[in-house]
């Protein structure tokens, strides 16, 4: 009963988020076409002003990729994981979510090739990729195209964000879907 509900309120949140904001823009008199291409208007300089930053990023995710540094992190934490019951096979991804969000996309779309996306590891690497960020990709693009250098305690509690979502998923995806 509780999947049944989650699926079909998970099947109608966006639509009707996107429906409300329909409505209240409607309301109040907002011309939705006309923002929408002032709004396209102004994301392409900043899309310009942040390349740099985003190429620099995507070297440097290549080289932990091809290094190996990932797959020996996983196993110092094999014995972790066993303790907690955490499928090891969504690690990998709760590791790059923090640094790129194409990387971890590639690697949800393999955890789904590869379970299934109905069996509880598609959907907690589903959920991870849904309630977690790209805080390291977030820090570099957008603080460095505004030339914000401290920072402080943005990344602890970003990271520690990620670290919530992730638990939070493998929790509610056991209690909901296993």
């Amino acid at each position: 009963m509780l999947q049944v509900s989650v699926t079909t309120f998970a099947a109608w949140i966006i639509p009707l988020f996107l429906l409300t904001g329909l409505v209240c823009a409607y309301q109040k008199k907002v011309a939705v076409f006309d923002t929408f291409v002032d709004g396209a208007k102004e994301g392409f300089p900043t899309f310009v002003r942040l390349i740099p930053f985003l190429v620099a990023m995507l070297v440097a995710i290549g080289v932990l990729r091809a290094s190996g540094a990932l797959e020996l992190l996983l196993g110092l934490l094999m014995p972790l994981l066993t303790v907690f019951n955490i499928p090891p096979e969504i690690v990998p991804l709760a590791l790059m979510r923090p640094l790129s969000g194409s990387g971890s996309l590639a690697l949800t779309t393999e955890i789904l090739q590869t379970s299934g996306p109905d069996s509880l590891i598609g959907r907690i690497a589903s959920t991870m990729q849904g309630s977690t960020d790209t805080t390291l990709f977030v820090l570099t693009l957008y603080f460095g195209s505004v030339g914000i250098r401290q920072t402080r305690h943005v990344l602890p509690v970003g990271l520690f964000a990620d670290l919530a979502g992730f638990i939070a998923a493998v929790i509610v995806c056991k209690l909901v879907f296993a």
